[in-house]
């Protein structure tokens, strides 16, 4: 029964992921970095300045259904900084070859003004309840600014086929596999407790989200940066013949080798597109929903941390990741996902501290994507169904990842992962080509300092930029 499903997931997987797709993405973020004149490159200092440089301002709310800037991007970040850029990237190399990460690249380095733009117009056209409660994201803002009831709720079925696939479901069996390697604990145990402690969080409600997300985020990348760090010092030596991997197989096909089948170009562009999206979300229209409900003082400098989000999780995790596994030679190992990751780093490091540090980098990866994802999944539930169906639906969200962690093989799993990519981020790039316009409205309003779509006059008076309908 298993297997025919499976059967149906990789023909639409295929059909969802044909050329035509890759080419619409690729597009959307080109027409987005062209008519920005090249904002994210021209202006870098601008936003780490209003990112980066701003964290350490210890920037607070009071406010109960809502979090600060850094809180908001700490929870996108955690569900983008996970089992993608570990998991994800050994799985990228290993079907698509090293020439996968160029096009990871080439598609972070365009999506960072792609997730701008998405994270803009989530805070622009929010709701504000009665409470004071926040609530945005694609399907808020393709309602709102142009309303179209179908396309908000085919991207709320996409997301909530992301949640509990890919968050609840891939998350948690790429722990599981972790533990199940370095520590041979049975797969659903793990899923089992790591399901215990996202619901004693959830219960909490967006704040404790956040809370919990802000704190963890930055323990887990330093972590992992550090020993990801050490790997790049260890073997300096093999920098010129990675990065010439990846830019030679990005352009030609990589030829089979020992236990590694082979690629070509068009699998290595697949891969890096398609896994690059599911690391960094630019475009899926995931992190808005978590940005929407920041205190920020303008829509476009919440946007901001869109742009330093993509850079932080392509350009520096994701490579740290693809440098263990090409560094070490064990791409041609036979071995795929974490068992890749965790092969690769002990190379380098003792094997017991090499599966403690996996170990423990997944596990917090992972567990806060898990967390984090669940306003997405309330989101979209919410927008499907109404609000009285989150009370029956809420712990539905947990049970995927326990159901499957027993299944080995992680290669075919990662389809749903592919489809739930496509269903969420079709729907919102095409509405991001529709209100292009009012993005490109806020960004002025930011940048020549008019003020005029302060989010706290919006929110107020409801007087959004205006478009056709």
């Amino acid at each position: 029964m298993f297997d025919k499903i499976l059967d149906v997931a990789a023909r639409i997987d295929s059909i969802l992921w044909g050329p035509w797709t890759i080419v619409f993405i690729a597009a959307v973020a080109v027409y987005f970095t062209i008519r920005s004149k090249g904002f994210q490159i021209r202006r870098i200092n601008l936003i780490f300045n209003k990112t980066f440089g701003t964290i350490f301002r210890g920037e607070k709310t009071k406010a109960k259904g809502r979090m600060t800037p850094f809180q908001a991007t700490s929870t996108a970040l955690a569900s983008t900084v996970g089992m993608g850029n570990m998991a994800g990237v050994a799985t990228a190399l290993s079907i698509g070859g090293p020439g996968a990460i160029f096009w990871m690249w080439v598609l972070a380095l365009l999506s960072m003004m792609t997730k701008t733009a998405e994270i803009t117009l989530a805070v622009h056209y929010r709701e504000v309840d009665n409470k004071g409660n926040l609530r945005g994201g694609p399907m808020y803002y393709i309602l709102k600014g142009l309303g179209w009831k179908t396309l908000a709720k085919l991207f709320s079925v996409g997301i909530l086929i992301n949640a509990l696939f890919t968050a609840t479901l891939l998350q948690s069996h790429t722990v599981g596999r972790a533990f199940l390697s370095s520590y041979k604990i049975d797969p659903h145990i793990t899923t089992g407790a790591m399901a215990l402690v996202t619901a004693v969080v959830i219960i909490g409600g967006i704040r404790r989200i956040g809370q919990v997300c802000e704190r963890l985020v930055p323990f887990m990348s330093f972590v992992y940066l550090a020993a990801g760090i050490f790997i790049f010092i260890i073997n300096f030596t093999k920098i010129p013949e990675v990065f010439g991997m990846i830019f030679q197989y990005a352009f030609a096909p990589i030829p089979a080798a020992a236990g590694f089948a082979g690629a070509a170009v068009r699998a290595a562009l697949k891969e890096g597109v398609a896994k690059g999206m599911l690391s960094n979300e630019a475009g899926l229209g995931t992190a808005p929903i978590a940005h929407a409900t920041a205190d920020t003082p303008h829509p476009f400098q919440q946007g901001l941390w869109g742009a330093f989000e993509v850079f932080i999780d392509t350009m520096v995790i994701c490579t740290i990741t693809s440098f263990a596994i090409l560094s070490t030679g064990l791409l041609s190992s036979g071995q795929s996902g974490i068992e890749l990751v965790i092969d690769s780093f002990s190379s380098v490091f003792p094997p017991d501290v090499a599966s403690t540090l996996i170990s423990v980098s997944i596990l917090t990866f992972c567990l806060s994507t898990q967390i984090a994802f669940f306003i997405y999944y309330e989101t979209s539930i919410i927008n499907l169904f109404g609000k009285k169906a989150i009370t029956y639906l809420k712990w539905f969200y947990l049970m995927p990842g326990v159901i499957f962690a027993g299944i080995a093989d992680v290669e075919k799993l990662w389809v749903f992962a592919n489809i739930s990519v496509g269903m969420c981020s079709l729907p919102n790039l095409v509405a991001l080509l529709a209100l292009s316009g009012a993005f490109f409205k806020l960004m002025k309003d930011y940048i020549m300092d008019k003020n005029k779509y302060a989010t706290a006059k919006v929110d107020a008076s409801k007087m959004y930029v205006k478009t056709a309908k």
